[in-house]
């Protein structure tokens, strides 16, 4: 692992990630999870803050990049419920069957090598009246834009850790045997490519 991957990329990801439109859909979505929460792709601990005390009891993230999880430290510490890290991908997660009340997903489908087999994985470690909450960027409706997400998508894997700009985030929740239980998307403000959102609830 270069210093790129290091150093650069990890911050690069944070501040992108916690610009003000990408801050509003998370307030969109984090609130809602109750219990015993997974979040899968906890990286720097972005949502953390949007995490309802009341309503949880603890927080296990799923990363396996240890370079950005040390981004999360001032997050955790401000945190007031027990965080704690399995630093792994997404598909193949080491907990029980039945084991969360509520699985978080925020811009983490676009990473993950295999995002079906990761969502099988959440529905699997998913209580039986648990919920997965998600918010994604994805393939955008417009067929123009559609088209620009294809051409840019080997280049910007490259430069952006393996993120997709494209996937088509409905039909990979209902490939992994999940049941969409409400959604919505639109663009937020920010390129086209990268701008059109997903976010709901899976069961």
């Amino acid at each position: 692992m270069g210093v790129y991957a290091r150093h650069i990329l990890p911050c690069c990801l944070d501040r992108a990630c916690s610009i003000g439109p990408i801050e509003k859909q998370r307030a969109k979505i984090v609130p809602l999870a109750k219990g015993r929460v997974v979040e899968i792709g906890i990286g720097s601990g972005l949502n953390l803050p949007h995490y309802d005390p009341e309503r949880i009891t603890s927080v296990t993230g799923v990363d396996p990049d240890e370079h950005i999880w040390k981004r999360s430290a001032a997050r955790r510490e401000a945190a007031t419920f027990p965080i704690d890290r399995i630093g792994l991908s997404g598909e193949a997660i080491p907990l029980e069957d039945a084991f969360a009340d509520t699985v978080v997903v925020t811009y983490s489908l676009c990473t993950i090598p295999d995002p079906v087999q990761a969502l099988k994985e959440m529905r699997r470690i998913l209580k039986p009246d648990g919920e997965i909450l998600f918010c994604e960027h994805g393939q955008a409706p417009d067929t123009g834009v559609a088209k620009w997400q294809s051409r840019i998508d080997p280049l910007w894997k490259k430069i952006a850790g393996g993120c997709h700009s494209g996937r088509d985030i409905p039909s990979l929740i209902r490939a992994a045997g999940l049941s969409i239980k409400e959604i919505d998307q639109m663009y937020i403000p920010g390129p086209k490519v990268l701008s059109y959102n997903y976010w709901g609830r899976a069961a």
